[in-house]
């Protein structure tokens, strides 16, 4: 008979705890990068989190007699919530043995959580912030895990299933691999020539002098492309400053593109080195000594070979007629022209977070950039009222 009680964490040593309970649970797996602590304390700072200002989080580790055998945390922003058909929050951070009673306890915690506080719905296992970090449930392509994204063992869809969440869109990891010999798509390639011959169209990468001018592009276009959908926030200036300060030490600016219609940024593609390739013996740490092995590792060794799309975007005005077609035209011939030279760096190209609630995107990245499908995140989504119908995810572009 188990014994599980939840202990609420509000204390460092709990913090500890919470942290390794994903080492317990994952510290086998070979494939399994340890997040950076501060990563995952950073979310659970009001200071560093704006999500504090109008919504809550909390954190639990369950524990078995003296062992912790699982954790979750849930929480709420009441802005992105009203955006939802019902006001809906979200559980994630969750890590559990292979215990459908354990799991339950966890899950059940954070239903009753969020109702006191009016949610009638919660997505897990998702992040309290940006959807580029810490989204979705492993399901398919149990590879090494990108900086920033889920890795869970192959056990836990059935958990969520189990308790009764169902899937409310696939997140897709799309694999390019750079020294192939497959070309891009010939339809992609005449798009990209006809508005290279635009003068009123300029594709770049951007300078590290000015971040505040990359960070105010970066905004636009952002804004303009997907603050108008569901479950997505406007970036203010403050915020998206912050974003390109936070990412400024592991950018490299070559393989950053931005496109211009007569001088206003109208898209981007970002990608960066991926971290996890160098950060696998921090154990979670990143102080000073941390830091500057990263630092080392980043300028002096090629051991990182593996590039993340962390995003791709055109304002909504600009979709469609091409600037897709540009930008990913540029990347490839910066691609090729460094594969000639015998200065590859990066071999690989990982696209993460393409919902399936975004057909033109996929098309994009299975059509034009002949890339496949490589991992598979869900984010489950459970409603409180059992009876209500369950929908998923409406289509990028269709409003609420």
């Amino acid at each position: 008979m188990n014994s599980f009680r939840l202990v609420e964490v509000t204390r460092r040593s709990q913090e500890r705890l919470f942290l390794d309970v994903a080492v317990m649970i994952n510290g086998g797996d070979p494939n399994w990068v340890q997040p950076l602590d501060v990563d995952i304390l950073s979310v659970f700072d009001p200071a560093k989190n704006h999500l504090f200002i109008d919504g809550e989080a909390i954190r639990w580790v369950l524990m078995d007699g003296e062992k912790a055998v699982g954790r979750i945390a849930a929480f709420y922003n009441r802005q992105l919530a009203a955006k939802e058909e019902q006001p809906t929050g979200g559980c994630g951070f969750f890590e559990c043995i292979d215990n459908r009673q354990a799991a339950n306890v966890l899950f059940d915690a954070a239903r009753e959580w969020l109702r006191e506080r009016g949610m009638e719905a919660m997505d897990g296992s998702v992040n309290f912030g940006d959807r580029m970090s810490w989204w979705g449930v492993l399901a398919e392509g149990f590879h090494q895990p990108l900086y920033g994204s889920n890795y869970n063992p192959e056990y836990y869809t059935g958990l969520f299933e189990g308790y009764g969440f169902q899937n409310y869109y696939n997140q897709h990891i799309y694999l390019r691999r750079l020294e192939s010999d497959i070309l891009l798509n010939s339809a992609l390639l005449e798009k990209a020539a006809r508005i290279f011959a635009n003068p009123e169209y300029t594709f770049c990468n951007p300078s590290l002098k000015n971040i505040e001018k990359l960070a105010e592009d970066f905004r636009k276009v952002y804004n303009s492309g997907w603050a108008n959908f569901e479950g997505v926030k406007p970036l203010t200036q403050e915020h998206a400053l912050e974003l390109i300060r936070t990412m400024r030490p592991v950018i490299d600016p070559e393989v950053i593109f931005f496109a211009y219609h007569n001088g206003v940024p109208v898209g981007f593609f970002v990608m960066i080195p991926d971290l996890n390739q160098i950060i696998g013996d921090f154990g979670g740490k990143f102080g000073l000594i941390q830091k500057l092995k990263l630092l080392y590792r980043l300028k002096f060794t090629r051991r990182i070979n593996r590039l993340t799309g962390v995003v791709f975007g055109v304002s909504s005005d600009y979709q469609g007629k091409g600037i897709e077609s540009g930008m990913i035209r540029q990347f490839e011939i910066y691609a090729q022209r460094r594969h000639e030279t015998g200065k590859t760096r990066y071999r690989n190209l990982e696209m993460m977070w393409i919902g399936d609630f975004n057909p033109v995107m996929m098309r994009v990245c299975e059509s034009y950039v002949n890339s496949v499908k490589y991992k598979r995140l869900v984010t489950y989504r459970y409603l409180f009222d059992r009876e209500k119908p369950f929908s998923r995810a409406p289509r990028l572009g269709k409003k609420r």
